[in-house]
């Protein structure tokens, strides 16, 4: 996959939780890079009735969008899969059964394509947005808050990572969803709880602070 002069376009996979999305980027030196498609099917009202993600229903919705997403973003760039360099699908973390159809899905174009298949970390994937879009140099830390995990990090170079903390037990995006159910503000309940916060008092409760007795 590398290029003398890299110019790399990759088509990018992500089932690992509740939203299917397909993406097409345009990766030029030094990291930097153009989004030449990007679609998104959102899962929200398949689980708002059960006010959190329910696999199985998030598995049969990617079934169901994915290859349709896929068309899409091919239409809205105006490739083929003559012109890509990867196929970048997430491997993992995540809900094992949309795991699966996202893999298997890049699985079967890569080998009906000839296109090279990579798998990708999604909490990497995350770590490294900020490159397409920012004037970034390493090490830089990170507060990396998504879905089931919410880490510190240093990121050092492209694959070396240094985590400095995580949490111990629920991570804040659970948290704010057992929360909002609760209080019976719905789903998603992150957005819901933000408004309320605004009214709120953020002296109201000595909340303990992470990390203070380590090196």
């Amino acid at each position: 996959m590398t290029k003398k002069n890299q110019d790399l376009k990759i088509l990018g996979i992500e089932t690992s939780c509740d939203e299917t999305a397909v993406a097409i980027v345009n990766i030029k030196e030094n990291y930097k890079g153009k989004i030449l498609s990007n679609k998104i099917f959102s899962q929200n009202k398949e689980h708002s009735p059960y006010g959190g993600v329910v696999p199985e229903i998030a598995s049969r919705s990617h079934v169901e969008h994915l290859d349709d997403l896929i068309d899409q973003a091919l239409r809205d760039s105006e490739l083929s899969f003559d012109n890509f360099d990867g196929i970048a699908v997430t491997s993992g973390p995540g809900l094992i059964g949309g795991l699966i159809v996202g893999m298997a899905t890049a699985k079967g174009l890569s080998l009906a394509t000839n296109v090279p298949l990579i798998g990708v970390n999604h909490l990497e994937g995350h770590a490294l947005t900020p490159l397409l879009t920012n004037d970034i140099t390493f090490p830089y830390i990170l507060l990396l808050v998504s879905g089931g995990h919410c880490q510190l990090i240093i990121v050092e170079a492209l694959g070396k990572y240094s985590k400095i903390g995580t949490t111990l037990d629920d991570a804040v995006g659970e948290a704010f969803d057992k929360a909002a159910k609760f209080m019976g503000l719905g789903y998603p309940g992150g957005p819901e709880l933000e408004k309320l916060a605004l009214r709120g008092n953020p002296y109201a409760f000595d909340l303990p602070r992470p990390l203070v007795n380590q090196d």
